[in-house]
């Protein structure tokens, strides 16, 4: 879809694909459990995830819903496997793009199509991360993303996304090749990001029980 200052079409996308209508929280929340996210520092975090070989089974079901539950609880736009732990390169989302357009989905096995130099349009914009729970940094990135995979089933997935929903794909594969938004800051800037961490950790955790307990996870 072509974004201009309007998105022409705002109803929902579910796997890249408009939907007539969509709940408030998604099915999967609903079906799924609550689990710990990982948080910077920790190993898991820090290696390329494990490829899926075995689609359409009740374990990577679970997983994805577990991981959109725990999205939601955490107030996240987007969660990897490794940040609950699994070693596996899936990743969920379910986040409101720049022109107002919700988007909501999965992906297995992702990869980010290269873009040519001379179409590499990078924003700079405010990027927090769930396993580094509490300091937003000024981040570059491309302005427009195509991510390929396979859904769950393992049928091929094609999911194009642009502002905010551009960056939520580039973080979440970014995820899963092992990397951090704190890569992408300059040394010093990565370590005051870490102390400001360390100062809001606690108050983000507590928010996180408190809004399991209110979805009775």
């Amino acid at each position: 879809m072509g974004f201009g200052e309007i998105a022409p079409d705002r109803r929902v996308r579910v796997q890249g694909e408009p939907v007539a209508s969509y709940p408030r929280i998604a099915p999967e929340v609903e079906r799924g459990a609550v689990r710990r996210i990982t948080v910077v520092g920790e190993e898991i975090l820090r290696r390329r995830c494990r490829e899926v070989v075995e689609f359409g089974t009740p374990g990577l079901a679970r997983l994805i819903d577990d991981m959109f539950a725990t999205n939601q609880v955490a107030e996240g736009a987007g969660l990897a496997a490794n940040q609950i732990d699994v070693d596996l390169r899936v990743f969920v989302w379910d986040m409101t793009d720049d022109w107002g357009v919700r988007h909501v989905g999965h992906i297995v096995n992702p990869v980010l199509d290269e873009v040519p130099a001379d179409e590499r349009e990078l924003v700079e914009e405010t990027e927090g991360c769930l396993s580094v729970p509490g300091p937003y940094r000024m981040v570059p990135r491309l302005g427009r993303a195509v991510v390929r995979g396979r859904d769950k089933e393992g049928k091929p997935l094609v999911v194009e996304g642009r502002g905010y929903f551009a960056r939520c794909l580039q973080h979440e594969t970014d995820h899963v090749n092992g990397r951090l938004y704190l890569d992408r800051l300059a040394r010093r800037e990565r370590k005051t990001a870490l102390r400001e961490m360390e100062e809001a950790k606690e108050e983000a955790f507590a928010r996180r029980a408190a809004n399991a307990a209110k979805w009775g996870k």
